[in-house]
């Protein structure tokens, strides 16, 4: 007998606007961008989460807040 489970987290971007300030890197500009998480089990959506992460235009790099 095998089992198999199938486990996925889904990731899509429902927004993005500029955000104040400059990149600490590279000086480029700042994007705020609301991502929302699925996480599924065999199909089956078990958790949704929207969180709002910054990234810089210019070098891609993700910024953290503190």
């Amino acid at each position: 007998m095998c089992l198999v489970f199938v486990c996925d987290e889904d990731e899509r971007v429902i927004s993005r606007q500029p955000a104040p300030g400059a990149c600490p890197y590279c000086g480029g500009m700042v994007q705020a961008m609301d991502v929302e998480s699925q996480w599924r089990f065999c199909f089956v959506p078990l958790y949704f989460k929207t969180k709002r992460r910054y990234y810089c235009s210019f070098c891609a790099r993700r910024l953290v807040v503190h």
